[in-house]
């Protein structure tokens, strides 16, 4: 088993980062560079979080050898050593051979900061830019980075000037790629612990509420209103964009040099507006002629930025609309079936997308029931309870963890424990659960914020490249400080646990802190007791109650203004629910009717085309008989015979035209009509 549970775990993250990509994500429509860059980011961070625990338990094992290696020296002194038999020292599952750890997590490490503090910044300034071309939007990432990088450059340059210029400082390249690292960890340190003081309340609270069904439906309500708002502020935008993008394709004509810039814009607008536009470009007029002042090419760089913002917020604002009304509904009926005797779930609405068959073979309508009505609330109980526990060991851990003797950290308590009998399968239990519960914490809420609408990650595939971008950058940031704190609260790591033992792959790539120790003996252990300040305020929501002073809606029970969302949003929801009754209802209407005449329209049809073939049956048999010039054939008479047949047949409202003679319309022939007539039934019943 020697690196086969590195190797599963490797190739485990990856399919893991490319499903949640997948989610947030569109691989069809969003550029290859942008979803490698994302993927690669998010793969990295999550194989940290899954690796770290087998580094831990190798470490252990390797700390044990190195005791009974120096057990027999020792046994000569005048103390009784307490170093473990060779027997105790046994391999474990897992255990990763000496010299890849280094390798593995250096490789890791400096591609993720690669990443984040280089190549995604850079990509972001691309993927926003309107440029028509590729050189065009290097230089506008350029300009744009010109200030971010040119800021390290300064600040990284004071400082080799000043260890230059003062003969105490002696650095080396070790002691340099240190303090860069110290410098990145502090940075992430700084935000991990406003982040993980927001998810160790907020994550159980969402569990917690989640039981309760009234809550739930509020507050579906009140994001009913929110989005509606933002929905039509999208489709007004969009209008707005769309409008400009009409005059400019007006202005400049076929054989303008910046035609193919406008051709460019018009792709990127959805196909009603194309269609449209396309319409009025059938002219050709010469530019040189006219003294009309044509748009500059930077302005049609602006516009097309514009252009694709307004088109990804819309299609976001529609898909997302469509969400929220399947969540209401299912609510509301959740709420109807509560009170059901035969313990049946009953959908008001069916499921648009078809079901798998296994998951209907189990899923039952009876164990739906007692699932959403019974067992689901329960569970979601136990589920935050659990949780709450867990938020409250990692705040006492994190403001306790500096001391060693006693050791009061639950963690470092905990690990210790099973070091001592070298239960190597508890240890990386432990330790994963530990990490993946503050990497939850964490991650969790860089998917929750949103920073207006530049930074927004959005499931069903609606999250556009700058923010796909972000959290890349955001996770790779995080992750090394959040390892770094995690061995903080074990004790793995030497700089917390002043001993000499063996630190860490992970620990010894970082480097030792001493080279900076006002950031290893003061920052990076008293700064993460801010956490407790950070989980009070989110516990009493002032966050939410300071947005909501500053005009941005919040839910907030106790608010007049949430009260009133609340109530909009309702009647929205309702509205939408008898909207789609009537369609539903339509359909069914319609579907009896062509089951109930379906079989008469047949037979009539039958018996038309049996008319026709006995009557050229007929006229064959008789071509050698002559005809009178005058003589009336019986056409009028078939004629009138298959109208009378026909009009047995109901009148079909879904036709898209009605015609006064059917014979004449299967002829095709055109017939006149009036504006009216010329209607289908949704557009006469739309209003209805």
């Amino acid at each position: 088993m020697s690196g086969a549970a590195l190797g599963l775990e490797i190739v485990f993250v990856f399919f893991l980062a490319l499903f949640l990509l997948h989610r947030y994500g569109d691989f069809k429509k969003q550029h290859r560079l942008v979803i490698i860059a994302t993927l690669l980011a998010w793969y990295l961070c999550f194989l940290i979080v899954f690796i770290l625990p087998l580094d831990v338990s190798t470490t252990i094992y390797n700390r044990c050898k190195l005791a009974v290696n120096s057990s027999p020296a020792e046994s000569n002194s005048s103390f009784v050593t307490l170093a473990p038999s060779k027997q105790q020292c046994f391999k474990p599952w897992s255990y990763i051979p000496n010299g890849i750890m280094p390798i593995f997590w250096r490789v890791v490490y400096w591609t993720s900061q690669f990443l984040t503090w280089i190549l995604l910044p850079f990509m972001q300034s691309y993927a926003r830019s309107g440029g028509f071309s590729i050189t065009g939007k290097i230089k506008t990432a350029l300009i744009e980075n010109a200030i971010y990088y040119g800021t390290y450059l300064l600040i990284f340059g004071a400082f080799l000037i000043y260890v230059a210029v003062n003969p105490k400082f002696n650095l080396q390249w070790n002691q340099l790629q240190t303090i860069g690292i110290a410098a990145a960890n502090t940075w992430g340190l700084f935000l991990l612990v406003l982040l993980l003081g927001y998810g160790l309340v907020e994550i159980p609270r969402s569990h917690w509420n989640g039981a309760k069904r009234g809550y739930l439906l509020m507050k579906t309500y009140f994001k009913a209103a929110k989005l509606m708002t933002e929905k039509a502020d999208a489709e007004e935008n969009l209008e707005d964009i769309m409008e400009e993008v009409r005059k400019v394709s007006e202005s400049i004509k076929y054989n303008h040099p910046l035609r193919k810039c406008v051709d460019t814009i018009l792709k990127k607008c959805p196909t009603e507006y194309q269609e449209r536009m396309g319409r009025n470009m059938d002219d050709y007029e010469d530019f040189d002629e006219r003294q009309n002042s044509y748009p500059s090419e930077k302005s049609l760089v602006k516009l097309h930025k514009q252009v694709i913002y307004s088109v990804q917020r819309h299609r976001r604002t529609q898909v997302q609309w469509q969400i929220l009304l399947e969540q209401a509904f299912y609510l509301e009926d959740v709420a109807k079936n509560e009170t059901s005797a035969t313990r049946q779930f009953v959908h008001t609405f069916q499921s648009q997308e078809p079901e798998n068959k296994i998951i209907q073979y189990f899923y039952t309508p009876t164990v739906e029931w007692y699932w959403e009505c019974l067992l689901r609330p329960w569970f979601y109980r136990v589920l935050a309870v659990v949780l709450a526990t867990f938020s409250v060991i990692v705040v006492w851990s994190e403001c306790t963890f500096f001391s060693t003797r006693p050791v009061l950290s639950l963690f470092a308590v905990f690990i210790q424990l099973a070091e001592k009998t070298y239960n190597y399968i508890y240890i990386e239990m432990a330790c994963f659960l530990t990490i993946f519960f503050l990497s939850i914490c964490v991650y969790s809420t860089v998917f929750r914020i949103r920073v207006f609408n530049y930074y927004y990650l959005a499931s069903h595939h609606q999250t556009d490249a700058y923010s796909l971008l972000f959290s890349g950058m955001l996770f790779c940031r995080l992750t090394p400080p959040l390892c770094l704190n995690f061995l903080g609260l074990t004790h793995m790591d030497a700089t917390i646990s002043h001993t000499d033992a063996q630190p860490t792959a992970y620990t010894s790539i970082m480097g030792s802190m001493k080279v900076l120790s006002f950031i290893a003996d003061g920052f990076y252990i008293y700064y993460p007791m801010l956490v407790v300040i950070l989980c009070i305020a989110t516990y009493f929501s002032l966050g939410t109650r300071c947005l909501n002073l500053l005009g941005f809606q919040q839910f907030m029970g106790d608010s007049e203004m949430t009260s009133d969302l609340i109530d909009e949003g309702k009647e929205l929801i309702r509205r939408e629910k008898r909207r789609r009754q009537r369609q539903e209802e339509g359909e069914n209407r319609r579907r009896e009717w062509k089951e109930r005449y379906g079989n008469r329209e047949d037979s009539t049809r039958n018996r038309v085309v049996h008319t026709e073939q006995k009557e050229s049956s007929f006229s064959e048999t008789n071509t050698n008989r002559p005809l009178s010039k005058y003589t009336r054939t019986n056409g009028r008479t078939e004629r009138d015979r298959i109208e009378l047949l026909q009009d047995a047949e109901p009148l079909d409202f879904n036709a898209d035209s009605i015609n006064d003679d059917p014979l004449e319309s299967d002829s095709g022939r055109y017939q006149p009509g009036g504006r009216y007539l010329s209607m289908s039934r949704s557009r006469i019943f739309e209003d209805v």
